[in-house]
């Protein structure tokens, strides 16, 4: 099993000094990859329910400090080597995809093959049709620019004619180091699901329990054989991750729990988020999980 950070890309932490401390602190401590979340703007008045709070309310005000992702993360290509770098999930309809897509082959071509493309259609109304995406039709579009970016990754001549898009000829490059850059796809609803199986290489889960991601991976089998995709080998032929909290008091046994029950289901990739944001405490806290946690699995 592969093991990532969340970047401290949110709130006071979110300074050069701090981003590239942890960056080059979690890549000697051994962690294999890097992540920034997104959100483009906050906005003053939410009545998009926040789906991974009970409450449904958005845990950062609008005065809190959101780094952009893709900048953020080329600010750590710079001072890192080896580790992969990951957008957790970047919200597709916050950027038109020729953009997306040249920003991220920038991203991939300076740091070579290292890109991972967390992508979901988001789940805040209020800042989707900010951009001009109308919020009921952001998964057909983001299906659409999917495939654009994908196109833009791999032909010499990109020309769209679709429902959210029409373009002429282009040509978009650098292109990725290796090609193309892997897409996990996020989110757990059905439509989610039939994304990941057709036009995924992998599904990001966010904060999933043993039991929700059983759930879930079933229904990726379904959504799998209804695309004609092979589910024989469902965990090789598809990168499977989970975004994990890390609390600031771990207990390891229960950790090592959670975690071992979900590599048993097929999770090769764990992204790991705690809400310290001092630089400090933070490399503390990853720290005792390598030396407590990690060595363990």
């Amino acid at each position: 099993m592969n093991f990532g950070c969340h970047l401290p890309v949110y709130g006071p932490a979110a300074t050069r000094d701090v981003l590239l401390g942890f960056a080059r602190r979690m890549e000697a401590l051994g962690y294999d990859s890097l992540w920034a979340s997104d959100h483009v703007v906050i906005p003053y008045t939410i009545a998009s329910r926040y789906p991974y709070s009970p409450t449904g309310d958005f845990p950062l005000p609008p005065t809190a400090s959101f780094l952009e992702p893709l900048v953020a993360l080329g600010l750590v290509a710079g001072v890192t080597e080896r580790i992969r770098l990951g957008t957790t999930v970047l919200v597709l309809p916050h950027r038109h995809p020729v953009l997306a897509a040249k920003m991220l082959a920038t991203l991939d071509h300076l740091a070579p093959g290292r890109v991972v493309l967390g992508a979901g259609v988001g789940w805040m109304k209020e800042e989707i049709e900010l951009f001009g995406v109308p919020y009921e039709r952001r998964g057909a579009w983001s299906d659409e620019a999917i495939r654009i970016m994908k196109a833009c990754w791999r032909d010499e001549r990109v020309a769209h004619q679709g429902e959210f898009f029409r373009f002429d000829a282009l040509g978009v490059a650098p292109k990725p180091a290796r090609g193309a850059i892997p897409i996990w796809i996020g989110g757990h609803t059905p439509r989610a699901l039939r994304r990941v199986a057709e036009l995924g290489d992998g599904w990001h889960a966010a904060f999933p329990s043993a039991e929700k991601m059983k759930a879930g991976l079933a229904d990726l089998a379904t959504a799998c054989r209804k695309a004609g995709r092979d589910v024989a080998s469902l965990t090789t032929s598809l990168a499977i991750s989970a975004r994990v909290g890390l609390p600031a008091r771990q207990d390891s046994d229960a950790l090592v729990r959670e975690i071992k029950a979900l590599a048993d289901l097929g999770v090769s990739h764990v992204i790991l988020e705690t809400r310290v944001r001092d630089l400090d405490d933070l490399s503390a806290i990853y720290e005792k999980f390598a030396r407590d946690v990690r060595s363990r699995l």
